[in-house]
């Protein structure tokens, strides 16, 4: 569990966190601002988000989580302006995709072939 250096975020009695909880789906995406105390960890910041009674598909034990595209713990601390986003699983492994993508474009090449 990591803990919270007080001296770095600048901490004042009653200080608070600007915080952005996102989870997005391929037609819409979901932000629920928060002000939550200094020292809050990723898990709180969703549970006090309520995201989960928006999208209730959103398993924290079995989705990955993360600060601007960082994978992170659900302990992680966070800080002041940071988006907690909820990412969903993959469908498709991604070397199997881009293998995919390619052997399509290859069969639609056209082959012009000239007689001598």
């Amino acid at each position: 569990m990591e803990s919270v250096n007080l001296e770095s975020t600048s901490y004042k009695a009653g200080a608070i966190l600007n915080i952005q909880v996102c989870y997005a789906l391929p037609n819409v995406q979901t932000l629920v601002y928060l002000q939550l105390p200094v020292g809050t960890v990723l898990y709180d910041a969703i549970l006090a988000s309520k995201i989960s009674s928006i999208h209730p598909q959103i398993h924290l034990a079995q989705q990955r989580v993360g600060v601007f595209g960082q994978a992170r713990s659900l302990y992680s601390v966070l800080e002041n302006g940071d988006r907690v986003e909820i990412y969903r699983p993959l469908i498709v492994d991604p070397k199997l995709a881009r293998s995919l993508v390619v052997q399509k474009r290859r069969t639609k090449r056209v082959i012009f072939y000239r007689s001598l």
